[in-house]
């Protein structure tokens, strides 16, 4: 049933799940719709691009080029984590390299001075990263906002001095040096994966898990009530969503994948120090799902890319290049601040069907 107003022209039609009349249908952002494009591709298609992945050590013969397509991958998974409370619950971390700092620490301790294999000190690393979270979210139930972001700013410094003074575990500024690089295989038939190509297929492994895992959570039960955790937690706590369990269990899960990444970096760089876990690092890890579009998987991983990739395109112009990249997020910002591929959620509408 449609019904018409023949002065202006607008139209209520019941069938087509519009709430209001005369209310135009607003046109989607071509990025965003490239998204929704992509996320209902067959899993061939995407079988396809995970194997265009597979090809770049065989096409990419610069080891400089390499190592900045290993940082990416590396950057995808710190944001993808923090999406998880940022985009999927609206909770505002600006400490999230303490979680990588753990899982760095923990697989750089445990190989050095145990010997333990690189594959024993990730679960291990993880479950550090799990425990900090669950510790960080109990205290921030009861705030929010700008004071939630505090609380975490506080958390992420306490770690940072912690590793910069505890000088018999973590050898303070000096760092830990010599972590030996992964091994594949037992005994006498072992790998050991220290070439930028065995690197980059390490963590890309480690991208797609992380993709995979939050793909399934966000469409998950667990997903929807983060989701209605962000838009309103009173309205989420009325319909009867437990916010201590499913915050912690968004900070848990997100600490986690920041562990995940922080073995991989301690193995890549073979050296840890506190000053690879500042507070500029959880700046940049912020600035990359708010670049790319909070709670949107793609947008995350596009804006990784540029952050990580684009100053060095720039690196030429050394002097200009960081001027260039503020100068780009100021105007994206201006022009789409909801970021490259983000969107705003959709009013349910409900559609009467014919008889």
């Amino acid at each position: 049933m449609k019904l018409v107003n023949p002065k202006d022209k607008t139209t209520l039609d019941d069938l087509a799940g519009g709430s209001q009349a005369g209310t135009p249908e607003r046109k989607q952002n071509p990025l965003v719709h490239l998204a929704e494009l992509f996320a209902r591709f067959k899993w061939h298609l995407k079988l396809l691009i995970v194997f265009a992945c597979l090809l770049i050590p065989l096409v990419v013969s610069s080891n400089y080029a390499m190592r900045i397509i290993i940082y990416i991958g590396l950057y995808i998974v710190l944001a993808l984590g923090l999406n998880v409370v940022m985009g999927f619950t609206g909770l505002l971390n600006i400490g999230h390299a303490a979680f990588y700092a753990v899982g760095a620490y923990t697989t750089a301790i445990l190989m050095v001075n145990y010997g333990m294999s690189f594959w024993l000190t990730i679960p291990v690393g993880m479950l550090f990263g799990v425990l900090l979270g669950i510790v960080l979210g109990f205290p921030t139930l009861r705030v929010r906002d700008d004071y939630l972001a505090i609380v975490t700013l506080g958390f992420g410094q306490i770690v940072y001095i912690v590793a910069n003074n505890w000088m018999g575990l973590t050898r303070g500024p000096r760092g830990i040096p010599g972590i030996p690089a992964p091994r594949l295989g037992f005994s006498d038939f072992q790998i050991v994966l220290d070439s930028y190509p065995a690197y980059y297929y390490l963590i890309l492994l480690f991208v797609i898990i992380t993709i995979y895992a939050c793909v399934r959570l966000r469409d998950s039960r667990v997903g929807l009530a983060w989701m209605a955790i962000r838009e309103d937690e009173d309205v989420a706590a009325v319909m009867g969503i437990n916010l201590v369990y499913y915050k912690t269990l968004a900070f848990g899960f997100s600490a986690a994948l920041g562990a995940l990444a922080g073995s991989f970096f301690a193995v890549f760089q073979s050296f840890v120090s506190p000053n690879s876990f500042t507070i500029l690092e959880s700046v940049i890890i912020i600035t990359i799902p708010i670049l790319g579009g909070l709670g949107s998987i793609p947008g995350t991983i596009i804006g990784a890319m540029v952050m990580i990739g684009g100053p060095e395109i720039f690196r030429a112009a050394s002097e200009y290049r960081m001027v260039m990249m503020g100068a780009f997020m100021v105007i994206m910002m201006i022009v789409r601040p909801q970021g490259l591929f983000g969107k705003k959620l959709y009013q349910p509408t409900y559609k009467i069907k014919p008889n």
